[in-house]
């Protein structure tokens, strides 16, 4: 479930918020989970430094012999939520698909600016985060609740083993909700549309506006016309000022496409029964279309480095080299 948060108060965030910290499976039905992200050059983990040893034991019931993608995710974004054989796979991963690195942290570094936007100026205090995955630093609601203390959260995922995890983390009260807000998780696949809102409607008033968070699970809806609708049906039962915040890999050229067609191929032999759903790289216009209807915050949709930036995003990361496309819209 949870993408993004930091598995121990002292662990610095991977992309840092203004005071505080980002990570993967965010209704995993898909999952951010689904989509690695490796290290670029610099290895796994934080920009220009290695990832964080594992902490703690696993869940009970958990088995970590084998990699599964959420931890794989966890351990490229500097978390601890991870154990050898995902780390393993993590070194591997990133050698061979680098460009799911930087479509990771580029959404990550994202996200960070756009709850800042979301608590801050958009004054939202409510949010339903598709597909979360395992915690590495800067959640959804860290950044949300650092800024209003009252926001509530609830993070949606279908992946046995991230709500496992789940559970044992909001079971700690140093990673647990602010006492004047919320934070939980429901069991739901983003294609079960109504599963999800019935799932967001036990924690939030969706009478009241909504940020809905979708990053990086669209693209694991490979039928383009179904993952439109998806959207749009989430968008269309939230309230006049709700916002969408969106952000997926994007085809940047043929080798980035082949590149991920060929993860995609190698996912089964490598992870077995918890491999993600094969992921779709889309046109920069098809990407767009996920907004209509909305009224688009400015700059519009763009490559991920260029939404706000405030320079304290992923080393190396360039504007020009853009992996992933994202866009923060109002419902009017």
């Amino acid at each position: 479930m949870f993408r993004r948060r930091a598995s121990e108060a002292k662990h610095e965030a991977t992309v840092p918020d203004g005071g505080q910290g980002p990570g993967p499976a965010r209704s995993r039905g898909p999952s951010r989970s689904g989509l690695p992200g490796s290290s670029g050059s610099s290895g796994a983990g934080e920009p220009g430094r290695a990832a964080a040893e594992p902490w703690g034991p696993p869940p009970a019931g958990l088995d970590v012999s084998a990699p599964h993608p959420a931890r794989v995710w966890n351990y490229w974004l500097g978390g601890r939520d991870f154990f050898a054989a995902d780390k393993a796979a993590g070194e591997e991963i990133g050698r061979e698909f680098p460009h799911l690195a930087e479509m990771a942290r580029a959404e990550r570094a994202f996200l960070v600016r756009a709850v800042r936007f979301l608590a801050g100026p958009a004054k939202i205090r409510q949010y339903l985060d598709i597909g979360a995955g395992l915690p590495a630093g800067g959640n959804t609601h860290e950044i949300a609740q650092r800024i209003a203390p009252d926001s509530k959260i609830v993070y949606a995922d279908n992946d046995p083993a991230v709500l496992l995890h789940a559970k044992a983390l909001l079971g700690n009260p140093m990673l647990a909700s602010t006492p004047g807000g919320a934070v939980c998780y429901t069991e739901a696949d983003l294609r079960d549309v109504a599963a999800v809102l019935a799932g967001a409607g036990s924690a939030l008033s969706l009478s009241r506006p909504v940020a809905l968070i979708l990053l990086g699970v669209l693209g694991h809806v490979d039928d383009y016309g179904a993952a439109r609708s998806i959207a749009s049906q989430l968008m269309d039962a939230l309230p006049a000022g709700s916002y969408l915040v969106a952000a997926d890999g994007m085809a940047a050229n043929q080798g980035i496409v082949g590149a991920q067609r060929r993860y995609d191929e190698s996912a089964r032999p490598r992870y077995g029964a918890s491999a993600p759903a094969s992921y779709v790289l889309r046109r920069t216009d098809e990407l767009t279309s996920f907004f209509d209807g909305l009224e688009l915050t400015e700059p519009g949709v763009v490559p991920c480095p260029q939404w706000r930036p405030d320079g304290r995003g992923p080393e190396g990361a360039s504007p020009d080299a853009a992996v992933a496309v994202c866009g923060v819209a109002r419902k009017p």
